[in-house]
């Protein structure tokens, strides 16, 4: 199979989907990989070690998107629409649910869309956990860096100091995101709950977890009696293939201090604040209602050589056995993966992302 590894052209989207070692285990099982050249540079791979590992180096992006499976990191972007074909498979992080533009190209070219966050395995969703472990920490150190006064935060320590009480840090969502900021903000010294609905889950994570990490049932009561107290709020809901669902609506601000950081790792499934609105790695934050909001769509980029080791050792095994068995056979031998195909032959294959675009859903024929 030939294997389409474009460089990322997302604003300050500094991982790419393969690492040279991964390319060397797609030729050397026979398969033809091209690499757009620089693709690799920020995350510490250039050129000449994609070429050392048997990639095919080519300058243009449309030479890369000739090819039967593109793997991506981030979805593709209105510039990367003309390439769209109907033997086209895509492999990366699509996030349809808040994307309807993208969503309706990839049904009107027939391209086949397979999404990194929808693939399961045994109840867990084993490409999207590596980047939400890395979102969740990035979020407390994020939010504990604009809780500085100099960039309008309120001025408090996330940990405190022997005499001056912690910051509150609420988690909403105890998923991988959200266990990941619990451990990073208690590692902090920072007084943390977090809200939940899966009672098993917040058993686990009370065992799982420091002591000062509390848990909470998550409802809307509960949600607004967090927010008057709260220093730094993390979003971290899931439903996966779906929008998040908005936890905090505008006219529950009034109780939250001035000063205090929002971060909503939900953004790329548009979000769990009312108030969130995409922001960019160049200009990361926004005030509104006197709360600073932190909106990154893709946190991880900031760390791009672990976030791509992290990424293509989750992805290398099921691009592999899309190359070697083809695209129908991987779909009935890996069940799993079948959970990863949104868009199929111009059909929407996953039901709670028809749900959240207001689409039909024609079912998944490999589930």
């Amino acid at each position: 199979m030939h294997i389409g590894i474009p460089k990322e052209i997302k604003c300050g989207e500094t991982r790419v989907a393969c690492t040279p070692s991964g390319v060397r285990h797609l030729v050397s099982g026979g398969h033809r990989v091209v690499v757009q050249s620089g693709a690799g540079e920020s995350s510490g791979f250039g050129d000449d070690k994609y070429r050392r590992a048997g990639a095919v180096m080519v300058k243009r992006a449309a030479e890369v998107w000739w090819c039967d499976l593109v793997v991506k990191v981030k979805e593709p972007l209105e510039e990367e629409y003309g390439f769209f074909r109907k033997e086209l498979m895509v492999f990366t992080y699509l996030h349809l649910a808040g994307n309807h533009l993208l969503a309706k190209a990839l049904l009107a070219s027939g391209v086949t869309g397979l999404a990194y966050e929808t693939v399961e395995d045994a109840g867990r969703l084993p490409l999207l956990a590596p980047m939400s472990e890395i979102a969740g920490k990035m979020s407390v150190l994020m939010g504990s860096c604009f809780l500085a006064h100099q960039y309008g935060g309120s001025g408090i320590l996330l940990g405190g100091v022997p005499g001056v009480l912690p910051a509150r840090v609420t988690i909403l969502g105890g998923g991988s995101a959200g266990m990941q900021a619990a451990r990073a903000a208690a590692a902090f010294g920072a007084d943390v709950t977090v809200l939940e609905l899966d009672h098993e889950r917040m058993r686990y994570l009370e065992s799982a977890l420091p002591p000062q990490v509390h848990t909470l049932y998550s409802t809307e009561q509960h949600i607004e009696d967090q927010l008057s107290s709260v220093d730094l709020l993390v979003g971290a809901v899931l439903v996966p293939g779906a929008a998040a669902p908005r936890m905090v609506t505008r006219d529950m601000l009034s109780v939250v201090k001035r000063g205090a950081v929002f971060v909503d790792i939900a953004i790329d499934q548009g979000g769990c604040f009312d108030t969130s609105k995409p922001t960019t790695h160049d200009d990361p934050v926004f005030v509104d209602e006197g709360i600073i909001h932190y909106c990154v769509g893709n946190m991880p980029a900031a760390y791009p050589r672990t976030s791509t080791e992290a990424l293509s050792g989750a992805t290398l095994p099921y691009i592999r056995r899309i190359a070697d068995l083809g695209f129908e056979s991987a779909m009935v031998m890996m069940p799993g993966l079948a959970g990863g195909l949104n868009v199929w032959n111009g059909t929407l294959t996953h039901k709670a992302l028809a749900g959240s675009l207001g689409l039909e859903f024609a079912g998944n024929p490999f589930l």
